[in-house]
């Protein structure tokens, strides 16, 4: 199975400190949605893997979650494309939870529900370190965007020797390309 597991905010949606709360500032980074289609197009089964403690913050409810996530698969479905499932957790980082990134838990219920024994070389694609650090654990070939925090991150790489031979792309729309090229 040709797999991709993506990060949400800053990745496909425009990010923010002050958390993404309702659909209307859920926003799509230029790109993104294109390029998930151009995933879809070339046989790439797409999957989103995102924390959200805004959730668990009281910031906003499951049913505005559930109308982000819903914008987003319109907006792709409306480009010929699919999100094929997506993974979110409702954890503050103080829960100590082993859903949320950089542990691997949402990963672990990927691989469960696709029916993959293990996720070796399926590309996960973030913009922090910690959402690379999670596809590490489970084999994964990390993949840097430089939206979001992406560029922070890039700058931090060098501390983890695990993500010592992560692929670095200016945004989901290069990285794409460089996947649907080269697989």
């Amino acid at each position: 199975m040709k797999l991709v597991i993506l990060d949400r905010d800053g990745v496909i949606n425009v990010d923010s400190s002050a958390y993404i709360k309702t659909v209307e500032e859920w926003q799509p980074l230029p790109g993104s949605i294109e390029a998930i289609a151009k995933l879809t197009q070339a046989g790439f089964t797409t999957v989103v893997a995102t924390n959200q403690s805004g959730l668990g913050r009281g910031l906003f409810g499951l049913d505005d979650l559930e109308a982000m996530h819903q914008k987003l698969r319109d907006k792709v479905e409306n480009l010929g494309g699919q999100v094929a499932a997506i993974y979110y957790c409702p954890h503050t980082p103080d829960a100590q939870c082993s859903c949320r990134k950089p542990l691997p838990g949402m990963l672990e219920a990927i691989a469960s529900d696709f029916g993959l024994s293990d996720l070796n070389g399926i590309h996960v694609i973030g913009d922090s370190l910690r959402d690379l650090q999670a596809g590490i654990v489970m084999g994964c070939q990390p993949v840097l965007v430089r939206t979001g925090k992406g560029s922070k991150a890039e700058a931090e790489l060098a501390k983890d020797p695990r993500l010592a031979n992560t692929l670095v792309f200016d945004d989901l729309a290069d990285a794409v390309n460089f996947l649907t090229e080269n697989r």
